[in-house]
């Protein structure tokens, strides 16, 4: 599995990530058995959020009960959660108060005294930046969370919160996938005044992210749209799935792993979060990281997924 140190900290980060939406209601087995699936493809970061459940903290609970880590296992491990998000409503909540509480449920949940990376969750419009830095200072300082980060932030709310906050923000969590990658489509397609594509609707957050030092995290890298179901297989993008099977076939490795390889192959040196409960996809996800796919290939599968090459 290729690795890399996450920009502000002494992370060896894996290039695929666990994520632990969906494991509530999975057996004590079926977890342990994902999560040391993921282990043996060298994948030891584990992504969580006090959203997932439900109920708060639910997934959380639920890996800590199953997995009942020791102490040298919980060190090897890097555990990530997010916080922000409040129900009912939805609506967000990035107050000092709030982002207090919810560590403090993670930390309950998850069994132990330290999360090794902090993100909030989504932005809060109300959010003001002062309160979240008296939050992060009193968190590091307490030694409850070691790093922190954002998640679906835009350049400028990333600087909002950069004016007041004081550790480095080390990594922010977007959607993107080869059908769902505006964020790189609107530079491709730049100043093509007559094309959709070459709306910036993220702001540059590709390049703000090289040029800042802060790591890409893709979630939902098998999805087609925005909760539109999965490409992988799906009639809707047959020439994409025709690609990928030839793809796959040359560098031997599943359907999953070129979904996973056309995004570990750009240069952000992106991590790749995935959502599944499925051992054996963990798997097949984990062998992409290692391939490397030519220039040609890769613009090949972007055309492909329906983007538009000037």
């Amino acid at each position: 599995m290729k690795t890399f140190t996450l920009p502000g900290t002494e992370i060896a980060a894996p290039a695929v990530v666990l994520g632990l939406m969906r494991i509530v209601e999975k057996s004590d087995e079926e977890v342990r058995t994902l999560v040391r699936t993921a282990l043996d493809a060298g994948i030891d970061f584990v992504d969580h959020a006090d959203l997932y459940g439900p109920p708060y903290h639910g997934c959380e609970r639920r890996f800590a009960e199953a997995m009942q880590l020791t102490s040298s296992e919980r060190e090897a491990l890097t555990i990530q959660t997010k916080c922000g998000i409040r129900q009912p409503g939805p609506y967000f909540d990035f107050s000092y108060e709030h982002i207090l509480e919810s560590v403090d449920g993670s930390l309950e949940a998850l069994g132990t005294d330290y999360i090794d990376i902090l993100l909030l969750h989504r932005p809060d419009a109300l959010v003001e930046p002062d309160e979240v830095a008296r939050a992060f200072d009193h968190l590091h300082a307490a030694g409850k969370v070691r790093h922190f980060g954002v998640s679906n932030h835009t350049p400028g709310q990333i600087e909002l919160l950069k004016r007041s906050v004081r550790q480095p923000l080390v990594a922010n969590q977007i959607q993107l996938s080869v059908t769902h990658a505006p964020s790189i489509a609107s530079g491709i397609a730049m100043n093509m005044g007559d094309l959709d594509q070459s709306i910036d609707r993220d702001n540059g957050i590709v390049d703000y992210c090289r040029l800042n030092d802060i790591t890409l995290q893709a979630w939902s890298p098998f999805q087609s749209r925005f909760f539109n179901g999965p490409f992988l297989g799906n009639p809707h993008y047959e020439e994409l799935n025709a690609v990928i099977d030839r793809l796959a076939w040359k560098y031997e490795v599943p359907a999953e792993g070129i979904a996973v390889a056309w995004l570990t192959r750009h240069p952000a040196q992106m991590q790749v979060v995935l959502g599944t409960t499925t051992p054996a996809r963990v798997e097949a996800a984990a062998k992409g990281a290692d391939v490397h796919l030519s220039r040609a290939e890769w613009y090949e599968m972007f055309r492909a997924a329906g983007h538009t090459v000037p």
